[in-house]
């Protein structure tokens, strides 16, 4: 660590022509400007499956929801106001959809919805399949959509659906999601189903390569992870995922291991901004508090679901405030990956929209990006740092996909 803080201190001076003990002030102001200068995407937003859990129809009142909204944590006046110029929008496969089907045609309703919106608000956002793309937009003004889908059941047992997907705006792919699919094991599944990848999984990760989609292995157990990076042959991502040292029970994250092969890989982690996936002891006292609060539900005969708990839950909440990380948490986990792999593998994956009341004080929604970058500031960060976190690794490993399949 101390290492890294002098390092940091060094880059600060060199590209921020600045001592460290700037006022906080002038920091702020900077934080702000860079937000706006730089490129920031953001590896995962869960905003077309919120829309669609909402009921909205592929209407006016509904196409009109991402420009202003107090509703979710996106829409195009906040995202202005953060500085977010590409927010990866989540085609979300729930599990249930391995079982019962229909995973295909959810995913190409879902990327119509997204077609839908910047067709209908040409001026404020639009589709991006390469880097090139955003880069036009970004001086445009125009907030870019660019697609990743998450769980690959969407493929269904079809590899040549992937090229579909291909054709249809889809740049990366995480692999699995809640429960084993037919491509690997899930992080949250202790089946083990394939113990690691399939053999369809492995046909599923080279035809990605080939034809130039991201592997994002979020989500997936930490065998298919290793699966994984023995059979790609371009970096990979973790699109929406943190550090596994500050949360030692939750596999859904990356252990140091994990970390460290992604590194040699070229790869990058782009860190999930919910509570639960930045800090182990809020995530262990919500545990707690979640059995406690199913205790009292179950001695008066009800369950969480039930039409009358609700007065119930909210009397619980308000004896037992919610607890959140804060921005500092996230930065902490920036500061872990870089003192283990560098500055060239790390991101920025917000999981906004997806991870409901738990994101922290200081990054409730997607206006908040410039108070990370003020933090990252003031630990030390410079200028080419803060622009390699904030879009320029992930850019770099979708351009390596991209020169690799073409």
């Amino acid at each position: 660590m101390r290492l890294f803080v002098v390092y940091s201190i060094l880059a600060f001076l060199v590209s921020c022509d600045s001592p460290p003990s700037k006022p906080s002030s002038s920091l702020r102001t900077m934080a702000d400007s860079l937000a706006r200068q730089f490129i920031i995407v953001d590896g995962h937003v869960d905003l077309p499956y919120r829309l669609r859990v909402n009921n909205f129809k592929l209407e006016r009142e509904y196409l009109g929801i991402p420009i202003a909204t107090d509703k979710g944590d996106f829409d195009f006046v906040r995202a202005v106001e953060g500085g977010l110029d590409a927010p990866f929008m989540s085609i979300y496969i729930p599990s249930s959809y391995q079982k019962d089907g229909g995973a295909k045609a959810l995913a190409d309703s879902l990327i119509d919805m997204i077609e839908g919106i910047a067709a209908a608000h040409p001026d404020k956002f639009a589709i991006a399949t390469n880097p090139r793309q955003i880069k036009e937009n970004h001086r445009k003004g125009i907030v870019s959509l660019p697609l990743g889908m998450e769980n690959g059941a969407g493929i269904e047992d079809d590899i040549r659906n992937l090229k579909h997907f291909y054709d249809r705006g889809i740049r990366y792919i995480t692999l699995t999601h809640a429960t084993d699919n037919l491509i690997c094991d899930s992080s949250y599944d202790s089946t083990q189903t394939w113990s690691g990848l399939s053999s369809f999984g492995e046909q599923v990760v080279r035809e990605m390569n080939r034809i130039g989609i991201m592997v994002d292995i979020s989500h997936v157990s930490d065998q298919a992870f290793f699966d994984v990076m023995s059979i790609t042959d371009v970096p990979v991502i973790a699109s929406h995922s943190s550090a596994r040292r500050y949360t030692p029970d939750f596999e859904r994250n990356m252990s140091d291991e994990m970390i460290e092969r992604l590194g040699r890989n070229n790869g990058v982690i782009m860190i999930n901004f919910g509570t639960n996936f930045l800090d182990g002891s809020i995530r262990a006292q919500k545990d707690s508090l979640r059995i406690l609060l199913n205790k009292e539900l179950k001695q008066v005969g009800l369950e969480a679901s039930d039409e009358g708990a609700e007065a119930i839950i909210e009397d619980f909440r308000a004896r037992h405030p919610t607890l959140y990380a804060d921005v500092e948490t996230v930065a902490d986990h920036i500061d872990h990956v870089v003192n283990l792999v560098g500055i060239d593998h790390v991101g920025l994956g917000s999981d906004f929209d997806g991870v409901g009341d738990s994101l922290p004080t200081g990054l409730k929604d997607v206006s908040d990006y410039p108070n990370l970058i003020f933090t990252l500031l003031r630990r030390g960060y410079g200028k080419e740092d803060i622009e390699k976190i904030c879009s320029g690794n992930v850019m770099r490993v979708w351009r390596a996909v991209q020169a690799a399949a073409d």
